[in-house]
This record gives structure tokens, sequence and C-alpha cells, in this order.
């Protein structure tokens, strides 16, 4: 489900650490966390050394664990966050505060990359230069076109709105400024007419 021929689907090109950054910010859930820990043993310790790490725990992991297995590889701050909204405010009261030359990862679930990429664009800065990796879930946040509402952690299609209530066909069409994939009603020719939901992005 990664590749697409739709346009506005993004493509992940993979963690490569920037050697020349002045600081560095990486944001990642825990299967993130394993490509985080990838570049930061390819990089080295000078880089880990201007890094910090802000980790985004879930239902299955919590913060502290993850900052437990982050710590051997002695980044120069690391922070556990309960969850992806409370880990991309953090990210912007760090950008609040960057100079010239940090650098923006990202690694981990589609929810995660999409909303990192979008407030580094709120501070100016461009989507190409957060290195951004996928990893884990397949799960979406869509973008009901009807009502305007999002609906999160989608691995299903059809699925239902959860503000409108209508059926929806996810689709790979993609908006960066939302952070979000377009729902579109899946019985609007005729209406009733769904086709059965299935797992699409697990």
């Amino acid at each position: 489900m990664l590749t697409s021929e739709v346009k506005s689907r993004p493509v992940y090109a993979g963690l490569e650490p920037d050697l020349c950054a002045s600081s560095n910010i990486v944001i990642c859930d825990r299967a993130g966390a394993t490509a985080m820990a990838e570049m930061l043993r390819r990089a080295g310790d000078a880089f880990a050394a201007k890094t910090t790490v802000l980790l985004c725990a879930d239902e299955f992991v919590s913060a502290q664990a993850l900052e437990a297995q982050t710590a051997a590889l002695r980044p120069a701050s690391t922070i556990a966050l309960p969850n992806l909204n409370a880990a991309v405010a953090a990210l912007g009261e760090r950008l609040f505060r960057a100079k010239m030359g940090t650098r923006v990862y990202a690694a981990g679930s589609e929810p995660l990359i999409g909303s990192t990429v979008q407030r580094a664009m709120r501070f100016g800065i461009d989507h190409r230069s957060v290195r951004c990796e996928h990893r884990g879930s397949l799960k979406r946040r869509v973008q009901c076109i009807h009502c305007k509402g999002m609906t999160e952690n989608v691995t299903v299609n059809p699925v239902l709105c959860a503000h409108c209530g209508l059926v929806l066909t996810v689709r790979d069409h993609y908006s960066r400024r939302l952070a979000a994939f377009m729902g579109v009603r899946v019985d609007a020719e005729v209406p009733g007419e769904v086709p059965q939901q299935q797992v699409q992005f697990p």
C-alpha cells in the first residue's frame, strides 16, 4: 500500500543522517524507534550527541520502555511522550526555539509522519527537507470530503465516518496540509450499495 499511481501519495525515502546538520530532532513511535536506532548507529556518537529523540508511546508499549531502549544510543536528550498529539506538540516547542541548520526526521506510522511534516511546514520547513521512514502499521488518518471530519487510525476500507456516519471509500489521494487521506462516499451513485468491508491497512 506504500506504492500508488496517485501523485499525491507520499513516498518515504528512509532515514539518512545529515552529518552537516547543526542539530537533529527525531520523532518516532514504537516501530519507528527501530529505524531511529539504526540511523544513530550508522551515524556515530557525534551525530547522536546533537540529536533530540521524541518517543511516542502507544497501546502496546509505554513511553518509559521506549526511553530505556534508546538510552544506550546516547542521544543528546530523549523525551518520552504518552501519545502522538503530545509528541507533535513537543516537536513544535523545539522548532519554535530551533536555530538554522536543524534537521527533522520522522519514523513510524503514516499518521505520525504526516503530523510531523505538517507541524514542520508550519515553521517554514519544506516538506522535502523532513527525512521520513515508514515502519509498522499502515493505518491512516482519513478526512471525509463531505463533512470535513477526521477519522483516526483507519485500517479498513470502506470505513464509517466518525462524524457524519457516511460510509467512505479510502482513497490514496493525500493532503499534506491536512496530513490525511481522502474519504469519499462509497454509495453516492447508488445509495445503500456498499461493498464488504476489508482490512486494507493493517
